[in-house]
């Protein structure tokens, strides 16, 4: 970035932030009907590492939105915080205290943190300090509007008070429970943790799977009440299972199994050890707190049952209510060709190896249903193919008509495996077969056997599962949806089941049906996004909303427990609308939030700042967060809005972004792939970071960092400021006045087609990027901002030999104060050079100038750009440096043509009726050229269309004639040769030998080059 640049960003940004003009308040109560209000707000960032650039883009789509609106007029709030809560930056901190080579790298050397700084990093709170201080620096750099009065954190003491204020309603309003409830926990950190508290598997939620008992039955000796207990989430098929699945790798246990173990205890060979934890609690606490990990003293009496399971299968185990004692170790290949008892029909089922059984997932035992999975199916098949269990067949128990269904039809795992072409078990496709027919099935499938035929999937699934419970035939086990699920501390995180755990009601059904009625009502960008919100309301059910350990706001009934990140960062929008004001309070009595944001009590005036302030910008106009946070944050700032705040401050929009990723792979500090924000703005400038953010692609689309296209949107920054600067050296050498406040009705219209043709052009860009804008369209707002505004502003410098200056300065105008949102700081530094008056910024967005509009001369000019076109393709093609070139300009008869065929497309005929219509036609020259008509409207139409002329009828009243030899010495100097143009109908073949005139058609001439 060149270093001129630059001081221009640095510049702007310190006069910006010294004048204060992005800071927003609410008007007095006069003023109110007069000040349109938008308040937007973003995801605030957790300030545990540096920012890299897909936080940039998180920032910067808000802030050209921030920025449009603001020069539409609006009263735009924008502000900031930072979210400490939770754990993070202790197991960060434990991290780099124990000397975690991983951690310590990655902060110095990726995240470039300084020795001397890193050392101070063993107390959490001042990785928060640092890192806090930086965001602010790098998003002061980056050019955001933000108004950094309202700047809070979320362990501020007065945002403490409105957080139990928060949790204070909820629990009034019946929202908050207490009971057994499974968990994310991490065994070293001691504590639930939440997905702000994880370096992997933030998306991970956890499944509750059922573990059917199969009776094993040993080859040589005597049975003995062993099971092998299998997960599964689909207990209907066990109609269908054929074998079971060891893999012969791995050890495994027997182990004696009862409920009601203690949650994070080891039962081992008859001992009991006590877990540990680095983040220990006294004694007292630990004896105080045993109820808290899930001792169940009403099963404590029940017998052990004996289980074959994998050794990782036995430790998670003792997290989720079980005692569990190793009686002894064996090899997988131990158990190979024993068989077991299916525990619902009592059918013997033999125990084949299969390497793909993963001992650290459900139980280490797989039960095989080949005909409705298609792992299952694929891996006997290979068997088959090798000449083993060939007496081991598929066996159908749903049908299913997608798949073929029927008692007697090719398993549909079979049929989705042979659709797919899968060839064996390591077929990626696997993966996308199971999920299509899993749902295929439970959507639509029939069961077929038993006394279950006739009856849905769904509805059999959960019959069979209660069936097996209540006989003591199966039993439950939690799983994460998907893994590794890894602690901030480093430490693999376990499912727990917690029975002393405050958790928030959200499957309250009550609660639900007001949360599907805002979610109806809200604008999702996109607006296909909404249906994963009410996929995520009917899944979700009870929250754990609280921890033992890490930073936060204690429970304000239970200060034992800390509200956990998640739960204490859903309604923090209303907060900012009085964070300015409250944080010059110095003792803030907690219920006087009820009167500032629900007008509930009164008081003697101190709050009244504040009321107003909320009355005014709430509800906010949009939130912007990231398309992993649906599932979570998202979805649960709309239940507490809902919960807290009456139905007209219900929130309006929303906002997904998609997710980002570095040369096509995703970002990540644990790749090692990250490009820092700061160093990407010190390598190519704030305004072409920004310009690239933007243009990579739409603010929901994934978007890909390249350093090459961030290298091209610097020279494309680059390009503007030069070609502004050029424009305004050229006005000034002509002694013109700048008048940067000149609307552009304040001009005549000029009398040149060329300059008309600009003037218009501009109309349609103005039209084009405001529309765009105002459907949070960022990258097609910038398309034609930029490239549509460059192209069309060289074409008519190439065009305009003498250049009318007053309307170069009109574009120019408009073209920087279009572009001010992308590119602040540039366009702030063309307009001061421009004189504009106060800040670009805060100007006025551009509007249609409905007296500039000529779409006659925009078609002219598209008709000669055409002819360019044309004309140096030929030359490219055949190599010529031409001597002479020589346009025909279609007949007269086919130009009528031209204007029939336009006024019957603009009447919505289509081929079938303008082709006979023509024909019919009592016109004589119709009539001589019949044989060529039903070609030439062809050519026509399919010219019309690709120009997107089709219902354009000024196409009509173009005289290419006129248009072209006006033209003439333009042409002449762009190919350096003389021209000349006619009339086909006025030439022989005297002029053209060739006989190129037959060839032209309305608005494309013929062309003959010597």
């Amino acid at each position: 970035m060149s270093e001129e640049l630059r001081d221009i960003e640095r510049r702007w940004q310190d006069e910006w932030f010294e004048r204060g003009i992005f800071q927003a308040d609410a008007p007095s109560a006069a003023e109110r009907a007069a000040a349109r209000k938008f308040y937007l707000n973003v995801a605030y960032p957790y300030p545990s590492g540096a920012m890299h650039v897909g936080h940039g883009r998180t920032y910067t789509i808000p802030d050209v939105i921030a920025r449009f609106k603001r020069m539409k007029g609006f009263n735009v709030l924008f502000p900031m915080a930072f979210h400490v809560t939770g754990t993070p930056v202790i197991g960060i901190s434990k991290r780099i205290a124990a000397g975690d080579e991983s951690a310590i790298r990655l902060y110095r050397d990726i995240y470039k943190v300084p020795e001397d700084e890193l050392r101070k990093f063993v107390v959490p709170e001042r990785i928060v300090s640092y890192f806090t201080a930086e965001y602010r620096m790098v998003m002061r750099e980056l050019g955001l509007s933000i108004d950094w009065r309202r700047c809070f954190t979320t362990v501020d003491s007065h945002y403490q008070k409105f957080i139990r204020w928060q949790f204070n309603k909820l629990n009034e309003r019946g929202y908050i429970g207490k009971g057994v409830h499974p968990v994310k926990y991490c065994p070293s950190c001691g504590n639930p943790v939440g997905d702000h508290d994880l370096l992997a598997g933030e998306g991970a939620s956890i499944l509750e799977f059922t573990l059917l008992k199969f009776m094993h039955i040993p080859r040589h000796g005597e049975s003995a009440a062993v099971f092998l207990p299998a997960a599964t989430l689909r207990p209907e098929t066990v109609f269908g299972v054929t074998n079971l699945w060891v893999n012969p790798n791995v050890k495994y246990v027997i182990a004696r199994i009862r409920h009601g173990g203690d949650s994070g205890v080891r039962i081992n060979a008859g001992n009991r050890a006590d877990s540990t934890s680095d983040c220990e609690s006294s004694e007292d606490e630990n004896e105080e707190d045993s109820e808290d990990r899930g001792e169940n003293s009403e099963n404590k009496g029940e017998e052990y049952e004996r289980w074959i399971i994998s050794e990782e299968c036995a430790s998670k185990l003792t997290y989720q209510g079980y005692a569990v004692e190793v009686e002894k170790e064996l090899s997988g290949s131990d158990i190979i060709g024993d068989f077991a008892v299916n525990p619902m029909n009592g059918t013997r089922v033999e125990i084949l190896p299969a390497d793909f059984v993963d001992p650290s997932f459900g139980t280490g035992v797989v039960m095989s249903v080949p005909a409705h999975a298609p792992y299952d199916f694929v891996a006997l098949r290979d068997l088959h193919r090798s000449g083993k269990y060939m007496h081991i067949s598929p066996v159908t128990i749903i049908r299913t008509e997608a798949y073929g269904g029927g008692e007697k039809g090719i398993p549909p795992a079979e049929v989705i495996v042979d659709r797919m072409g899968i060839e064996d078990q390591h077929d990626e496709r696997l993966e996308k077969a199971t999920e299509e027919l899993y749902a295929a099935e439970f959507n639509s499938g029939e069961m077929i056997v038993g006394e279950y035929a006739g009856m849905n999937v769904s509805e059999a699934r959960e019959r069979v599962r209660d069936v097996l419970l209540s006989r003591g035939l199966a039993s439950k086990m939690y799983e994460f949806s998907e893994r590794p699920v890894i602690c901030r501390c480093n430490t693999g995180v376990v499912v727990s089941l917690m029975s002393d755990q405050w958790f928030l009601r959200y499957d309250d059904e009550n609660w639900k049906s007001d949360v599907r009625a805002l979610i109806e009502e809200i604008s999702f960008v996109p607006p296909e996004i909404k249906a994963e919100f009410l996929q995520t309301v009917e899944w979700l059910r009870e929250w754990a909303c609280a921890r033992r350990i890490g930073l936060g706001t204690k429970l304000p009934w239970d200060e034992r427990w800390i509200i956990e990140p998640l739960s204490d960062s859903t309604i923090y929008m209303a907060y900012y609308t009085i964070s300015h004001i409250i944080k010059k309070i110095k003792d803030v009595d907690e219920n006087a939030f009820d009167y500032i944001f629900l007008g509930n009590k009164a008081y003697d005036g101190k709050y009244e700042d504040m009321r107003r302030e909320f009355l005014y910008w709430y509800p906010y106009d949009l939130r912007f967060s990231a398309k992993d946070l649906v599932r979570n944050h998202l979805t649960f700032q709309i239940f507490h809005h809902v919960a807290i705040f009456p139905r007209e401050k219900w929130p309006r929009g929303i906002v997904v972004f998609g997710m980002a990723t570095k040369d096509g792979k995703k970002m990540s500090s644990s790749k090692g792939n990250i490009v820092l924000l700061s160093d990407a703005i010190e390598r190519y400038g704030a305004d072409a970071v920004r310009f690239f953010l933007i243009s990579a692609a739409e603010p929901w689309q994934d978007f890909d960092w390249r350093d090459d296209l961030a290298f091209a949107a610097r020279k494309h920054v680059e390009r503007f400021f030069n070609t502004a600067v050029d424009i305004l050296n050229l006005i000034s050498s002509a002694h013109q006045t700048a008048e940067a406040d000149k609307t552009a009705e304040a001009y005549e219209m000029p009398d040149d087609s060329v300059s008309r043709w600009i003037l218009s052009r501009t109309q349609r860009h103005i039209r084009e990027t405001t529309d765009a804008l105002e459907k949070l369209q960022c990258r097609k707002a910038l398309q034609h901002a930029f490239f549509n505004m460059e192209n069309d502003l060289r074409w008519f410098r190439r065009r305009a030999a003498n250049p009318d200056l007053n309307v170069l300065r009109y574009v120019l105008d408009v073209w920087v104060r279009l572009l001010s949102p992308f590119i602040p700081h540039v366009c702030e530094e063309i307009w001061r050079r421009m004189g504009g008056k106060g800040f670009v910024s805060l100007a006025s967005y551009p509007e249609v100038c409905d007296a500039y509009i000529d779409r006659k001369s925009e078609i002219s000019e598209e008709i000669l750009a055409g002819v360019v076109e044309d004309l140096n393709e030929i030359l490219k093609v055949t190599g010529i440096s031409p001597q002479k070139i020589t346009l025909f300009v279609a007949e007269r008869w086919k130009r009528d043509l031209l204007a029939n065929v336009c006024r019957m497309l603009c009447d919505g005929k289509g081929m079938n009726e303008i082709i006979p219509a023509i024909m019919r036609s009592n016109d004589e020259r119709i009539k001589e050229h019949h044989r060529e008509i039903p070609d030439l409207v062809r050519k026509i139409v399919e010219r019309l269309s690709e120009k997107g002329w089709s219902d354009v009828p000024e196409i009509a009243d173009v005289d290419e004639i006129t248009l072209l030899k006006s033209a003439q010495d333009f042409l002449q100097q762009e190919f350096g040769c003389p021209f000349e143009i006619y009339d086909a109908e006025s030439v022989d073949e005297r002029t053209d030998p060739k006989n190129r005139r037959k060839t032209a058609i309305p608005t494309r001439p013929a062309i003959f080059v010597v």
